[in-house]
């Protein structure tokens, strides 16, 4: 037990001293077989076989299909769209531009799947007319940061792939299930930019008013999104395609729309696209063949069971043991992504909440929401680093302060699941099928 406390420790002191979260975790693993075992041949062994465990595992085709759906979304442009459809229908509100980037995001993460991905993309393209209308610049990159999040909550989301593999969850009913959470998360960030723009008006002006008829313009140009969207979840929805058939069919359709914008039609733009794509995964996939070295030495030294005893002994039920792991996860959360966070704690977690009974597709949906939390959230919020390198005149104190009324929003989204699991249980109990 005390040696997976020193083991998470170190981790922690590597990764501040700058070093990549996959080294420091496989080198922490590594060192602790080596001391569990008394031998480093055999420490070797052991990390040799849980790299080929991991990257054996079927259920992680999943992950870069999705990726590459991204990666050509982006490269297609679409965020321009997404915005200009957003600022169309509530722009002429008060904090309508900030009202349109949260609704922008939300349809960029629909076809993303990554917070820091759809926090950068939409800072390039939200933030000029913001500072056009005079926006304060608080809000605008607190809005961006925030709206970042909705990346790993609105499927498909790699974080809910990453949780639903190490918790053995169907992905299918981890995405479906993100739907309405992830719909009340949106509804919630709106209500917090309004609250804020009555309470300032100056922080916010108006914008222009936009003709109906380019309003149903719009909406034709975003298209796309509604499709591929539709597309995916719906055929996972129905029964129709697992995860990665539905994620495989999502990347042809990104392909095809690349093509339709003029991109995707020179070597070099599929060579950017895929090499983009087969970074991030490798990274993903880094960062999980570390954690899950990491996972069988917390178990060679028995720290799942020596949690189950504790929570027992403590008389954690259901509802304390999700509140000390979501505690866990925002702490974790300022210094990590969101993957490191689900690949590092969760399967410890996983013996204790099964013990318990706690429904892993309502856990799942509460963890995302507290890993968002997190990544807002200061002394080292990771989305508000991202936003800040895309635009670095803004001191980081503002981005705080502006994510502030965000991670109040958050706050109240989780309270409202805990307090109505059926927003995130309904629809996945509707389901057809599953799988992967």
């Amino acid at each position: 037990m005390e040696l997976a406390i020193y083991g998470f420790a170190l981790i922690l002191i590597l990764s501040f001293a700058g070093i990549p979260l996959a080294y420091s975790t496989l080198a922490v693993a590594l060192g602790g077989y080596w001391i569990a075992r008394g031998s480093f041949d055999a420490a070797v062994l052991m990390a040799g076989l849980q790299l080929f465990e991991f990257s054996t595992n079927f259920n992680l085709s999943v992950v870069p299909v999705f990726i590459l759906m991204g990666a050509l979304i982006q490269k297609a442009n679409i965020s321009d769209e997404l915005y200009e459809a957003g600022y169309a229908w509530v722009g002429r509100r008060r904090g309508g531009l900030a009202m349109a980037t949260v609704l922008s995001c939300a349809g960029f993460s629909a076809v993303c799947g990554s917070s820091l991905a759809t926090a950068a993309t939409m800072s390039k393209v939200a933030m000029p007319p913001m500072r056009k209308y005079k926006y304060d610049d608080s809000l605008s990159t607190g809005t961006l940061a925030a709206g970042g999040t909705l990346g790993i909550m609105i499927p498909p989301s790699v974080p809910m792939i990453i949780y639903g593999i190490v918790t053995e969850t169907d992905i299918g009913a981890l995405f479906i299930a993100g739907v309405l959470p992830g719909l009340l998360l949106v509804v919630v960030y709106l209500a917090a930019i309004y609250i804020r723009v009555s309470i300032a008006p100056e922080t916010g002006p108006k914008g222009d008013v936009v003709a109906f008829e380019e309003k149903m313009r719009t909406v034709y140009r975003s298209w796309p999104i509604v499709v591929l969207f539709g597309l995916v979840l719906g055929s996972i929805y129905l029964g129709w395609a697992t995860p990665t058939e539905a994620g495989s069919v999502g990347a042809l359709g990104a392909y095809l729309f690349a093509l339709s914008r003029g991109r995707m039609w020179n070597l070099r733009d599929n060579l950017d696209v895929f090499s983009d794509a087969m970074m991030t995964t490798a990274m993903i996939f880094a960062i999980g063949f570390a954690a899950n070295a990491f996972g069988q030495f917390l178990n060679l030294v028995g720290l799942s069971t020596a949690l189950v005893e504790f929570t027992d002994s403590f008389g954690l039920g259901p509802f304390g043991l999700v509140l000390l792991i979501s505690l866990i996860c925002v702490a974790l959360g300022t210094v990590f992504e969101s993957i490191g966070i689900l690949l590092l704690i969760i399967p410890v977690f996983v013996p204790s909440l099964m013990a318990q009974g706690v429904d892993m597709v309502w856990f799942g949906i509460v963890v995302i929401i507290v890993v968002e939390l997190g990544l807002i959230t200061p002394p080292i919020g990771i989305n508000v680093f991202t936003v800040k390198s895309a635009v670095p005149d803004v001191a980081l104190t503002k981005i705080f302060k502006g994510v502030l009324p965000f991670v109040a929003a958050d706050l109240v989204a989780l309270f409202i699941i805990v307090l109505v699991p059926g927003i995130a249980t309904l629809l996945p109990s509707l389901m057809r099928g599953g799988g992967l």
